[in-house]
């Protein structure tokens, strides 16, 4: 297996180096929202601690990022008012991993309503704070 790069975008966004917008921090995880979501509310749930994927993270690492993901699947179902939710992990390239740093996919989904393509149109900054906003929101009431 290819070794971790700590050059990954990820790895530059939790050293302070690359901006985001995150919507929730604990210790072991970060959430911030893709930069290219395929559909509103759609974020990303980081273990802090450096793995490739799924295949090297450590087991209470990926625990935490299960955790937080429970978390947030069920913040953004509430957040959008959305009728479901989708969860993806890639892993390697030929799983379609392009950002090689352990992450989830959390997308909220609509009855009826296609998802955007993967990484295809950058939000905008503007959209991607009001979403971020209508999470908080929500987590800020737990």
């Amino acid at each position: 297996m290819t070794a971790y790069d700590n050059d990954n975008i990820f790895a530059k966004i939790m050293r302070g180096e690359l901006p985001c917008e995150k919507v929730f921090e604990n210790k072991k995880t970060l959430v911030i929202m893709d930069i290219m979501p395929r559909c509103d509310g759609h974020v990303l749930v980081i273990p802090k601690k450096p793995s490739r994927n799924i295949l090297d993270i450590k087991q209470k690492d990926a625990a935490a990022v299960i955790k937080t993901a429970r978390k947030m699947a069920k913040t953004v179902l509430k957040a959008f008012g959305a009728d479901g939710v989708t969860i993806q992990q890639f892993n390697e390239p030929a799983g379609g991993q392009v950002v090689f740093h352990t992450h989830v996919h959390i997308i909220p989904r609509m009855d009826g309503v296609r998802m955007g393509p993967p990484a295809s149109e950058m939000a905008d900054a503007d959209v991607l704070k009001a979403n971020a906003d209508k999470i908080r929101a929500v987590l800020a009431k737990k």
